[in-house]
């Protein structure tokens, strides 16, 4: 059977995995940063104690943090935990992105950050964020944080330039869903040295250090997932989240969208192991996104919008992180292709201000939609032409 992601992972992550890996964070930090542009990188256990973490060491408390309503809803989350109340904008066009028609309205006096999504690895227009974002200070007198959340969006660019050096801090998580992993794991890169200093300290004063069990369950964890996600196993793995509640509590443990609160050890350091997997992935990831993007691109040729389906743009810069469709009827698509092998995704099945924690804000009606009828098609590096158009075939009999 066919995923919907699967980590692409070789040999030298696998060499990751053995021995100690001693100061392995620190290397991944300097690499990272260097990578995507940045001048330091400080890195947490999860891409949502990042931004929490954030917030809190710079400061930010009991104020509205801007976000968009179509996104994970661990980014509101973390926003909560951290003391703040988010503020949602809808979607616009079919990149699924914020509306930032809609940003000057959503920002008001007691707003201290934006978070700015770069969904799906789509890049927002960074030089009227940055405009929207400036005005807004002006306007009310006081520092408004721009955070680029760039979890989907690793290396994208606007016109030319990455959309992580936009703004005061780049947001990136590393679980393995993500376009790049380090089996868990966040990043906030930075441009301004004393800044990234300023949070380094506070994440060493209040995240834990963890010790040989958490090193040994992230090995477990990443070796248990380069198996799982392969097409001959992946069949069992999907019945064992569907059908028992073995994988499917594991799952809800760290994807709580209906509940305010972050994963258990969400407040460790992020340990050596993870570092190590994270240089091998780097030394990778102009490939992963090169494949990502020509996988994309055959699905804008050899398919076509319909009624039924309405497929995204192909955007000079983008990174596809997901190949997001619009479809008549999700349900129905999604079981007739898993009857055929295919296992299609639905990351975002939700708005976030429609959940129960969220809602009683301005409506986002666009987001709303959203929700209710995407599927996005696998666009993971290992796909062969065989499959990809196999996949084409049975999507376009699907929605036709």
């Amino acid at each position: 059977m066919i995923p919907p992601f699967r980590p692409s992972l070789g040999a030298a992550e696998w060499r990751a995995l053995l021995g100690r890996q001693t100061g392995a964070v620190e290397r991944f930090e300097r690499a990272f940063a260097a990578r995507f542009g940045a001048t330091e990188g400080v890195a947490f256990g999860y891409g949502r104690s990042a931004l929490s973490g954030f917030l809190q060491a710079v400061g930010v408390e009991e104020a509205e943090v801007v976000m968009p309503a179509y996104t994970c809803s661990v980014v509101a989350h973390a926003i909560v935990h951290s003391g703040n109340r988010p503020v949602f904008v809808d979607l616009c066009g079919a990149d699924f992105n914020m509306d930032l028609e809609r940003l000057p309205q959503a920002i008001g006096p007691k707003t201290r950050a934006v978070v700015a999504t770069h969904l799906f690895g789509y890049p927002l227009d960074l030089e009227r964020l940055e405009l929207i974002v400036s005005e807004a200070q002006a306007r009310f007198g006081h520092r408004i944080w721009l955070i680029q959340d760039c979890a989907h969006a690793f290396g994208a660019r606007w016109k030319g330039r990455l959309v992580g050096t936009c703004g005061d801090v780049a947001l990136y998580g590393l679980n393995i869903s993500k376009t790049m992993t380090s089996i868990f794991g966040g990043m906030l890169t930075f441009h301004d040295a004393r800044l990234a200093a300023q949070v380094r300290s506070w994440r060493d004063a209040h995240l834990r250090a963890a010790g040989w069990v958490k090193s040994l369950s992230r090995r477990a964890y990443l070796a248990a997932a380069g198996v799982a996600f392969t097409g001959p196993v992946y069949g069992l793995t999907r019945w064992l989240q569907d059908e028992t509640p073995l994988l499917d509590r594991l799952t809800r443990s760290y994807h709580l969208d209906d509940d305010v609160a972050l994963p258990p050890d969400a407040f460790d350091r992020m340990v050596d192991v993870e570092g190590a997997v994270g240089l091998a992935q780097l030394e990778r990831y102009p490939e992963i996104v090169e494949r990502r993007r020509a996988h994309a691109a055959f699905y804008a040729r050899v398919l076509s919008s319909t009624p039924k389906r309405v497929l995204p743009p192909i955007v000079d810069g983008a990174t596809y992180s997901h190949y997001v469709v619009r479809v008549a009827d999700r349900r129905a698509c999604i079981q007739r292709l898993a009857r055929e092998g295919i296992q299609l995704g639905e990351l975002i099945q939700y708005c976030v201000a429609d959940l129960p924690a969220y809602r009683g804000g301005a409506p986002t009606p666009e987001a709303s939609v959203a929700a209710t009828c995407t599927v996005n098609l696998p666009v993971q590096p290992h796909l062969s032409p065989a499959q990809l158009e196999r996949i084409a075939e049975r999507f376009a009999a699907a929605t036709a």
